[in-house]
């Protein structure tokens, strides 16, 4: 490995100066780029993202509230149709003393109207809940996966310039034509 670095100090590639140097060894400076780029994302990614996920959270919240809201409605609804349930069960009382039936089975069907109706509000009320969670999910793994690319290629654009990459290319070349001989 010697004979290499040797070779390319005498060919003009790179100076030696001291203790400076490139080290064109790809395997050890790979973990350590990896470092510095997940180190670099998490510190500018960490308030991106929680921020994201504060609007959501508070999203998600209106949601509930809107929901809890809508679910208030219907217990008023419901508390409106007892009454008038009341009302019809005392009419019932009268007109079956004079053999109506009739209005009973009215009651029934209002019942049976009144609690469908509250079911189907509380199935939407779940419904739009976990929507809007899975959205809110979506969105935050979108925009982090769209952050980690551009800082990746912006990371790559910034430091891998064509002359760089030419003598990266002719040491890796040299680095294989020596492990040939070798063999």
């Amino acid at each position: 490995m010697k004979n290499i670095t040797d070779s390319f100090l005498s060919l003009g590639y790179w100076t030696s100066a001291g203790s400076f140097g490139f080290n064109t060894d790809i395997l050890a400076t790979n973990p350590i780029n990896l470092s510095v780029v997940l180190g670099v994302l998490i510190f500018f990614g960490k308030g991106v993202l929680s921020d994201l996920l504060d609007n959501r959270k508070q999203r998600i919240l209106k949601t509930i509230r809107n929901s809890e809201e809508l679910r208030e409605g219907a217990i008023q609804q419901l508390e409106k149709a007892r009454a008038r349930l009341r009302k019809v069960e005392k009419e019932a009382n009268q007109f079956r003393v004079n053999g109506y039936s009739e209005i009973e089975r009215d009651k029934l069907n209002l019942i049976n109207s009144i609690y469908t109706t509250l079911e189907q509000l509380e199935n939407y009320k779940n419904e739009t809940i976990r929507f809007e969670e899975q959205r809110a999910i979506n969105q935050v793994r979108q925009r982090v996966f769209q952050q980690a690319l551009q800082g990746a290629l912006g990371t790559l654009n910034s430091c891998l310039n064509n002359e760089l990459h030419l003598r990266t290319i002719s040491a890796n070349i040299g680095m294989f034509e020596a492990m040939k001989e070798i063999k």
